[in-house]
């Protein structure tokens, strides 16, 4: 599945959740798009149906394609512990969902553009990837040359006080550090990773 670039709303229709952020439409509307509105009858979902749509989910949350979805799960497999646990927490630990975190970006596609686009430095070096995955002690910045970018100092002075305790953020220097992966219960997404497991399992 490519990057979606469609009507984000309509997707948040689809699962229900405001998977892009708040999302007036979907407080209009909390029920899945089609012609026949809330009116048409839905046929009960097969067990990999559900399963399918919880990894379509996922990879809309984070942005994340298919090929890199794979791999980070094939990680999260190979590490000790509880392979869903582990897999939320590689996708929490990639550069675009940190700079998002951080509130150095307001959505998690702009912090890709952001660090596309050279804006970003993990531990002082300028890193253009949205994948780069952070280990615990890394520290990332805005660069110095993008500190007056409009949208990272809108973005940064609308962000509230720093809620994650896995993120360190420095205000006055536009940094903040990945202090350690998340624990489960401290991921806000409303993702039931067992099922993602579950299909690939099969």
């Amino acid at each position: 599945m490519a990057r979606y670039t469609g009507p984000k709303s309509k997707i948040a229709r689809k699962f229900r959740e405001p998977i892009f952020g708040p999302d007036k439409a979907l407080d209009k509307k909390n029920y899945p798009p089609g012609q026949h509105g809330p009116s048409k009858r839905r046929g009960k979902q097969s067990e990999y149906a559900i399963q399918l749509l919880e990894k379509q989910k996922a990879k809309y949350t984070y942005g994340v394609l298919e090929r890199q979805f794979s791999n980070l799960f094939v990680k999260a497999s190979s590490k000790q512990g509880v392979t869903g646990e582990n897999f939320l927490k590689l996708l929490e630990a990639r550069l675009d969902n940190v700079v998002y975190r951080l509130g150095i970006a307001p959505t998690r596609s702009s912090a890709r553009q952001f660090v596309s686009h050279k804006h970003i430095t993990v531990n002082g070096e300028v890193v253009n990837i949205p994948s780069y995955s952070l280990r615990p002690g890394d520290v990332v910045a805005v660069r110095e040359r993008s500190k007056s970018v409009e949208a990272i100092t809108d973005s940064v002075a609308s962000h509230k006080i720093n809620k994650f305790s896995w993120l360190e953020w420095n205000a006055n220097d536009l940094q903040g550090t990945f202090v350690s992966y998340p624990e489960r219960s401290d991921i806000p997404e409303n993702i039931k990773e067992n099922l993602i497991v579950e299909l690939y399992s099969k």
